[in-house]
């Protein structure tokens, strides 16, 4: 762990005008736009990918290995950040997410499919923290909110314009389009961001990669998630395997643990998570992160298979709940900015989210869109209060000098969630959907022709009416559990806000950060 002698007692940021800062914002616009206009394009493709491709059970894994690389790659990048400097890393994570967007598109099977997201989630894992890096770098905590309030101004082009181009390249082009409307936006993004950054630091100039805890820190990961993803599905619960997964996540854990302790240059300090307002915002991050993607890849098969949208309009039906989150999420900034308090936010955030996935969970198949709108709301105004705040939180209890790698552990949770709420609930999803076609199968399972696993909305159309009822109660089913389980989940985010203590946000120029009893090595000038 960095001693008190690590960090320097006096961190400058570089000085940048605001008219630089607008400036350097554009850059990250684009970059921002380019990280969530993918999932939001690809969320409504997914059941024609899964289908065209085959393999139900291998949906969850084509957002899963996706979250999984990215989560990995997402401490790393931020501690590259630190050591070179946030202008190549970030150039350089945005192309290794186009090379990715480009081989995707490109798959024949679901395998490919599978890995190549993986690749994209290497680069992904570099954009969203160097977003945040770079604006913890050049604006204070303090004025951040009315910044940020800009880069929500591209929420609506994605929100609006993701889900609207992946279901119309869906519907009227193929599915492969999806991946490739990345890359001319990918090339405008390294373009701007080439000139715009270069005015940052070049890093602290002690190259040391720890490439030790990278492998472990990938180690534990990919085994806790394989654990959750086949669990009961693949293997039973008490097999080889997954005993196996679960022993060697615990050692490679503590290995993990063991290594960052005393590493010259640590992929992650373990020194941040000793303040107790970043270990609770993580925390929270982690419940956010499971219930996002959560959200957001399981809808959909409820949108299409029962309710009987298109790929375009259940993209659209998505609207509800991303606007009702960037409303909250821009009008918490600018509270924040003004106030500077922000504890009453994850109070409310974690309410509001809670009782939107409840309610997920009550849906039937005879649940109206209306109603599902309604839900959407709910779940996404919570989501805005949650999402800028609890990094904002992090990042203003944590020293300059680690802010790359102390944001890459709070993005890291974040995605941490997401892998792991992805795995378990498309395991609960499938387990849920395969029983219930189990329990009620009669004359009309057995008429179907088309296997479950390439089952499409387009071939569900096809089957006899029993046949159809009899799947979408299944998808019903598995939909209802995945919610219900999100829902315990998110509650106990409202125990882990209601810890967290009110500290100042400080400016570049206080003398010493929010104060810490839980970390006294944290209380340096910066």
């Amino acid at each position: 762990m960095a001693s008190a002698e690590a960090i320097p007692t006096e961190e400058k940021p570089p000085g940048f005008t605001h008219r630089e800062i607008m400036a350097t914002m554009s850059g990250l616009v684009i970059a921002m736009l380019l990280a969530m206009l993918d999932n939001m394009i690809v969320a409504p493709a997914l059941p024609t990918i899964v289908g065209d491709l085959g393999g139900l059970n291998h949906l969850a894994w084509v957002t899963t290995g996706y979250i999984l690389a990215s989560t990995v790659a997402t401490p790393i990048w931020g501690k590259l950040g630190d050591l070179y400097g946030r202008r190549m890393t970030f150039i350089a994570s945005i192309s290794i997410f186009l090379v990715g967007s480009a081989l995707c598109g490109m798959s024949q099977n679901m395998g490919e499919l599978i890995g190549f997201r993986a690749l994209q989630g290497l680069g992904a894992g570099g954009l969203m923290v160097g977003v945040m890096s770079v604006m913890a770098e050049i604006v204070p905590a303090r004025e951040r909110g009315k910044y940020q309030g800009v880069l929500m101004a591209v929420m609506p082009a994605a929100m609006i314009g993701g889900p609207l181009a992946g279901g119309y390249i869906t519907d009227h082009l193929t599915w492969r389009w999806a991946f490739y409307v990345n890359l001319p936006l990918g090339v405008a993004a390294l373009a701007v961001c080439w000139f715009t950054l270069a005015k940052l630091s070049r890093g602290t100039g002690k190259v040391r990669i720890d490439w030790t805890g990278t492998a472990l820190l990938s180690t534990w990961i990919t085994a806790l998630v394989l654990i959750t993803s086949w669990g009961g599905n693949e293997y039973d619960w008490d097999s080889a395997m997954i005993i196996g997964l679960a022993v060697l996540t615990v050692a490679a854990f503590v290995a993990f643990v063991f290594v960052e302790r005393r590493a010259a240059e640590p992929i992650m300090p373990l020194s941040v998570f000793n303040n107790r307002n970043f270990s609770l915002a993580g925390t929270l991050s982690f419940i956010v992160g499971f219930a996002l993607f959560g959200g957001i890849t399981f809808l959909p098969q409820f949108q299409q298979f029962v309710q009987g949208s298109s790929a375009t309009n259940s993209g659209l039906l998505l609207l509800p709940m991303m606007l009702a989150s960037m409303a909250m999420s821009m009008g918490g900034g600018a509270i924040i900015s003004r106030t500077g308090h922000y504890r009453a936010l994850p109070i409310a955030g974690t309410i509001l989210m809670a009782a939107g996935l409840a309610l997920f969970a009550t849906m039937g198949t005879g649940t109206s869109r209306g109603m599902t709108s309604l839900y959407m709301v709910v779940l996404g105004a919570g989501m805005g209060c949650l999402m800028q705040t609890t990094m904002l939180i992090a990042q203003n209890n944590a020293p300059l000098r680690n802010m790359g790698a102390a944001t890459g552990a709070a993005t890291f949770l974040r995605n941490m969630g997401g892998s792991l709420g992805v795995s378990l609930l498309g395991s609960i999803y499938t387990s849920a959907l395969t029983d219930s076609l189990t329990s009620h199968s009669g004359g009309a399972a057995g008429s179907s022709s088309v296997h479950v696993a390439q089952m499409t909305p387009q071939a569900l159309r096809s089957l006899p009416e029993a046949a159809q009822h009899l799947f979408q109660q299944a998808v019903t089913d598995g939909i209802d559990k995945v919610f219900a389980w999100g829902a315990v989940v998110s509650a106990l985010g409202l125990i882990v806000a209601l810890f967290i203590r009110h500290t100042p946000l400080r400016g570049f120029g206080d003398a010493k950060p929010a104060e810490s009893k839980e970390a006294p090595v944290l209380q340096t000038a910066e």
